[in-house]
This record gives structure tokens, C-alpha cells and sequence, in this order.
């Protein structure tokens, strides 16, 4: 058995076509959704996915906005920044690149942003509002997440997903997007013990913890659905996920590849909740 993949540039190109049209009737109401995106200092990874989400905008015409800070920009200026962009009526979306340089805290940065334009779903008021169950601007990786899975028509209520890792951005909610669908969620981590008997557990598994190549055949059960949220470069250099892509797909039934799995699909998220908070803010019905 050789796993079905999950094409997550396919799925986010689907999805940018319906967003294309929701765009395209807001803007016959008179409403050009809005992004910024604040980039501070020279990584070239971030610049790399700065300009992946301006490139996206354009292409589904979202209004977007790249503002660039030297490194050595002081946290009370980058707040200022982000305060007048709350005030700013052509800007529905706010999202600062992280990560951010020491100097500035990541966490007063996240909750200066207005909940209502925290595309990037990070803020206590968006993350609070998922933990509840109520409706949200929720993360756009976990999200994605959930969309590719619900593609493959396989119903989540009653699985058993086991996430590897942790971290604020992925593992943490993720979990708790599965819950709300009624799921049973393990999560395991650098401390955890005996994690492959856990693993082996997973209907779904979702791989979230940045060690090129970490997950084996042997941590899969026969069928189990694995979402690959890594991007690392193997001993060669090639781009490669937190997956042993050839060796898993041998054993799963379902299959993230990457590059072309979860990526394209982060970034389409972002758009969705550009054009959801752009809705919410003037006041437009929705059921996104």
C-alpha cells in the first residue's frame, strides 16, 4: 500500500479561486480587504515568506501593505506602528513577521494587535475564543491543517490524533482545532516517554517538531493520515519535512508531502482571514 497524498497546493489553489470571488464581491460593496505586514530586520526566510504573501494578495485582489523596520528599531516605535494600523480603515489584517529580534517582545507585539485584525490568530482574545469553541480568527497552519484533512472526506469526530510538539504556533492549537471537531488529542514532546506507543495510537498523526526526517515507519500505524508541518534540509540539502517522506508512505494511508504539502496552505489561511476579518470589520454577513 503506498499512501494517498494530500496535495496542499492543489487544495490551496481551489481555495484562492473561491476567495478570489468573495474578493471580488466585497469589492462591488465598496470594501478592498487589507493586509500589512510588518517585516522587521533581514531574515531571508521571513523575507522569503513576506513576499510570498504579498504575491498571494495580489493574485486574489486583496489591498497588501509590506512595512520595513531595520533591526535596530526599538519595541515602543513597533508598537506605535501597530497601533496606527489598528486606526487604519483600508487595513482588515495585521500580521508581524516573526520572529522578531530579542530586543522586542514577541508577546506585547501579539496582544497590541486588535483581535479583530489578528489574521495571524495569535492574540489570548482569538486563542481564548478557539479554546471555547466560539468563532475566530483562528492560526493559519493549524487551520490549514484541518481543512486538508476535512478534503480527504474521512470524518474526524472519534479519531485519535497525536501531535508531535508543542509550540504556540502549531502544536498547542492544532490540537485544540481537533478537539473542537470532536477528536481524542495526545500530545507529545521532547519529554514525553515511549512516544512511538503512542504514536502507533494515531488515526491521525500531525508532525510538528523541526528534526529533519524524525518520524520513521516504525512511529506510523497502517493507514494512520500524517500532516507534515516541518521544513528542514537534509544531509544534501534538499528541502525536507519532520517526515521520512519514502519510508512513512509506505504505511500511511494519507500523506503531506513537502515541499507542496501544509506551506502553500498557511498562506492561504492568512487570505481567508483577511477576507473574514475584512467582513466582520464593515460589517458584511458571513459564514466563513
Amino acid at each position: 500500500m503506498v499512501a494517498n497524498l494530500i496535495n496542499g497546493k492543489e487544495i490551496s489553489s481551489q481555495m484562492k479561486e473561491t476567495l478570489k470571488g468573495n474578493v471580488a464581491e466585497l469589492i462591488q460593496q465598496g470594501v478592498t480587504p487589507g493586509l500589512a505586514v510588518v517585516l522587521v530586520g533581514d531574515n531571508s526566510a521571513s523575507r522569503t515568506y513576506v513576499n510570498s504573501k504579498h504575491k498571494a494578495c495580489n493574485e486574489i485582489g486583496v489591498y497588501s501593505e509590506v512595512i520595513e523596520l531595520p533591526e535596530s528599531v526599538t519595541e515602543e516605535k513597533l508598537l506605535e506602528i501597530v497601533n496606527q494600523l489598528n486606526h487604519d480603515d483600508k487595513i482588515h489584517g495585521i500580521l508581524v513577521q516573526l520572529p522578531l529580534p530579542k530586543h522586542i517582545s514577541e508577546k506585547k507585539v501579539i496582544e497590541t494587535i486588535s483581535p479583530l485584525k489578528d489574521v495571524d490568530g495569535f492574540h489570548p482574545i482569538n486563542i481564548g475564543r478557539m479554546m471555547t469553541g466560539q468563532d475566530a480568527l483562528l492560526p493559519c497552519t493549524p487551520f490549514g491543517i484541518l481543512k486538508m484533512i476535512q478534503t480527504t472526506g474521512i470524518s474526524i469526530s472519534g479519531k485519535h490524533v497525536v501531535v508531535i510538539g508543542r509550540s504556540n504556533i502549531v502544536g498547542k492549537p492544532v490540537g485544540q482545532l481537533f478537539l473542537n471537531e470532536n477528536a481524542t488529542v495526545t500530545y507529545t514532546h521532547s519529554r514525553s516517554k515511549n512516544i512511538t506507543e503512542l504514536t502507533k495510537q494515531a488515526d491521525i498523526l500531525i508532525v510538528a517538531i523541526g528534526v529533519a526526517k524524525f518520524v520513521t515507519a516504525e512511529y506510523v500505524k497502517d493507514g494512520a493520515i500524517v500532516i507534515d508541518v516541518g521544513m528542514n534540509r537534509d544531509e544534501n540539502g534538499k528541502l525536507c519535512g519532520d517526515v521520512n517522506f519514502d519510508e512513512v508512505k509506505e504505511v500511511a494511508g494519507y500523506i503531506t508531502p513537502v515541499p507542496g504539502g501544509v506551506g502553500p496552505m498557511t498562506i492561504t489561511m492568512l487570505l481567508h482571514n483577511t477576507v473574514k476579518a475584512a467582513k466582520v470589520i464593515e460589517n458584511i454577513s458571513s459564514t466563513m
